[in-house]
């Protein structure tokens, strides 16, 4: 099996420091790094807008090295007979810029005056600002910007599109681009603002290696190496045993959910503790699971305490309930566990359960659960994403972190991974359930907790995904986001397809 590529999440200020070292301790011209760029760049615009790029295409370059990569998508453009037009803005052009400029216009492409009509062109290219700009575009750009936004044709933009901060995702405006092109890896400002930069492309202008500290992303390529195989020996318990713990009254369903994604997932069993008439809903329900009674607290009972020494993972909080008999019982499954947790809903309001016993564990909150959990550092999970989870990893014992949103970020001690997959499906009622269960049948298997939560949270991502495709984002619930595993399986049995220089590509989230 190859390797899948490493793609970095990471600032502005991260990406200039790899631009850097590519030039300097690797010996890289910068001129070859803008070529490189560029004609990637033009070769996904070419196929992105196959059906209207021969109308011609418009070229806005600014006057850095996002410009420069303009000139040499212009230029590469022209090469292959496309009818290719320029705007710049021509003070303090960079010395590339400048190089780049003057190929292109010896190459053939046409000049416009600032001012002048533009030509009605198939795709409008943005190359005006780079990654580093931060603030609401000013002046003459923004003049400019203001155009590109209302020329009409679909913007393809280099980096990103002007007026976006790609380190914060703050979307100033004015453009809004269909697509972009970006290099290496991606920035931050890319998956906070999803809905400006439309499809995104990242592809390979020969960057040296990635700094290891950085945030990966999770593609199919390495969720497809991690995911545990089958032996066709195998029986029941070889694929994993979990518990589900919790599903009061009136709440089993929550239980139940994280049951159908654990068996989606192919684990072996599954035991749901419950309250008796809990049980009698699930038996009715959902006769593939096994059951054990509890009155869920304040202490552990003898079939449960069997259950949690039988487990190879254990979910603890959806459906719990809350109150002090609740945390007491929570704490006591905590301290008795052996196996990893997954901890969850109701269970991540109870008061330092991130620290109690020995156990491996994976706590999956929201923003809202991250401050019942971690009080003296909530502001982060609204404030910097990124930063959140890890901030909280050494208040944890033995854990990886995930926090739920756009993007999922999780931190473990192997690292950080990010989670773009997904849409506004999964922003109901259910969901979370389904992760829980996903991450517990990984757990179950033996993956690291960090591998196992990144794992979970793509696969539910991908497979709602899938479920929108045919129902819709607004109809799909969580069990038809259940049901899209079993196709995620049948297609990541199809060899990978390779296409340098790209390296990912991230359609935008569907939203109907």
């Amino acid at each position: 099996m190859s390797d899948p590529p490493v793609i970095p999440v990471i600032t502005a200020a991260e990406a200039a420091a790899w631009d850097a070292r590519a030039r300097t301790a690797h010996a890289i011209p910068s001129r070859v790094l803008m070529e490189s760029a560029g004609r990637a760049a033009a070769l996904v615009i070419a196929r992105e807008f196959a059906p209207v790029v021969g109308r011609g295409v418009l070229v806005a370059a600014g006057p850095g090295n996002n410009g420069g990569d303009g000139w040499v998508v212009a230029r590469a453009l022209r090469a292959v007979g496309v009818r290719v037009w320029a705007t710049e803005l021509a003070r303090g052009r960079s010395a590339d810029c400048e190089a780049n400029r003057a190929l292109a216009l010896a190459a053939g492409v046409e000049l416009l005056d600032l001012g002048a009509p533009w030509p009605p062109a198939g795709v409008v290219v943005d190359a005006l600002l780079g990654t580093g700009a931060s603030e609401a575009p000013q002046g003459p750009i923004a003049e400019l910007a203001r155009r590109v936004a209302d020329h009409g044709p679909p913007v393809a933009a280099i980096d990103g599109p002007t007026g976006v901060d790609l380190s914060s995702g703050t979307a100033h405006g004015p453009v809004r681009a269909q697509l972009t092109v970006t290099f290496g890896g991606l920035r931050r400002g890319h998956l906070l603002a999803r809905e400006w930069v439309g499809r995104v492309v990242v592809v390979d202008i020969g960057f040296p290696a990635p700094d290891d500290a950085w945030p990966m992303l999770v593609t199919d390529a390495w969720a497809r190496s991690v995911l545990p195989p089958f032996a066709p020996t195998m029986h029941k318990g070889d694929r994993g045993r979990v518990l589900v713990v919790g599903g009061d009254v009136g709440m089993a369903g929550a239980a139940m959910h994280v049951a159908r994604a654990a068996f989606a997932c192919g684990a072996g069993l599954v035991k749901l503790a419950l309250p008796e008439p809990s049980i009698r809903a699930a038996q009715a329900n959902f006769p593939d699971a096994l059951t054990v009674a509890t009155a869920l607290g304040p202490g552990v009972e003898p079939p449960l305490a069997e259950a949690v020494g039988w487990a190879d993972a254990i979910v603890l909080g959806p459906g719990l309930g809350r109150g002090a008999a609740r945390e007491t019982f929570a704490r006591a499954v905590v301290e008795r566990a052996a196996t990893p947790l997954v901890i969850d809903a109701d269970a991540l309001h109870v008061p330092g359960l991130a620290t109690l016993g020995q156990a491996p564990r994976v706590l999956t909150p929201h923003p809202g659960e991250f401050a019942a959990q971690f009080p003296g550092i909530a502001d982060l999970a609204r404030g910097d994403r990124f930063a959140a989870p890890s901030a909280a990893l050494p208040l944890c014992r033995s854990a990886a972190v995930l926090l739920k949103g756009v993007p999922t970020v999780i931190a473990g001690t192997a690292g950080v991974r990010v989670v773009a997959a997904g849409n506004p499906a999964l922003a109901t009622g259910g969901s979370g359930d389904l992760l829980a269960g996903t991450i517990a049948a990984w757990l179950a298997r033996g993956l690291a907790p960090v591998d196992a939560a990144a794992l979970g949270a793509h696969v539910m991502g991908r497979a709602a995904e899938r479920a929108a495709t045919t129902r819709g984002v607004r109809a799909t619930r969580p069990e038809d986001v259940a049901e899209a595993y079993a196709g995620l399986w049948e297609a990541w049995t199809e060899p990978p397809v390779f296409a340098p220089p790209v390296l990912v590509t991230l359609d935008p989230p569907a939203v109907a």
